[in-house]
């Protein structure tokens, strides 16, 4: 069996997660969500969402698992965003 592929797919996924963490961390810390676009959060929110969707419906740990811990900061991020813009 190739692994290279499954490699590619857990590197790619390391990758994009961790491009993802200095936001979620910055954010997070400071709850200042005045820079965040309320519609690419919820965008990418819901992509985020579907993807991880997919990769359950294929049974694919690489899309499961980056998706699952991007998904869960990205909806963090958007709930402070939401609750910033109502409290303005």
């Amino acid at each position: 069996m190739n692994m290279i592929p499954d490699l590619i797919g857990y590197l790619a996924a390391t990758l994009t997660t961790l491009s993802f963490l200095p936001q979620a961390i910055l954010t997070l810390k400071t709850r200042d969500t005045d820079s965040l676009s309320l519609g690419m959060y919820s965008l990418f929110t819901s992509g985020v969402l579907l993807w991880l969707i997919y990769g359950i419906y294929l049974s694919n740990p690489a899309i499961i698992a980056a998706n699952a811990v991007t998904f869960l900061l990205a909806a963090l991020i958007l709930g402070f965003k939401i609750r910033n813009s109502l409290r303005k």
